[in-house]
């Protein structure tokens, strides 16, 4: 993924993370990606994953089970 590091980072993360979940990645019902295992993957700070993460679930992409993760919900 080219990130243009002139603008925000975490809404092309988010949009990244959304076209990933649109194609069917990351299946409804399964566990979502670890923070730090996405931050590595696509080389930006866990903070801009966590702000990614956060605007997903704000959207009903992703849903968070305390003690658990994130998991993708139902379309």
């Amino acid at each position: 993924m080219d990130l243009d590091r002139s603008k925000p980072v975490w809404p092309q993360v988010a949009d990244e993370l959304r076209r990933r979940i649109d194609a069917g990645a990351y299946v409804p019902g399964a566990r979502f990606p670890a923070v730090v295992d996405l931050a590595t993957e696509l080389d930006v700070a866990p903070s801009t994953i966590q702000k990614a993460v956060a605007a997903l679930r704000e959207e009903g992409r992703l849903y968070t089970v305390l003690g658990q993760g994130s998991f993708v919900a139902e379309k």
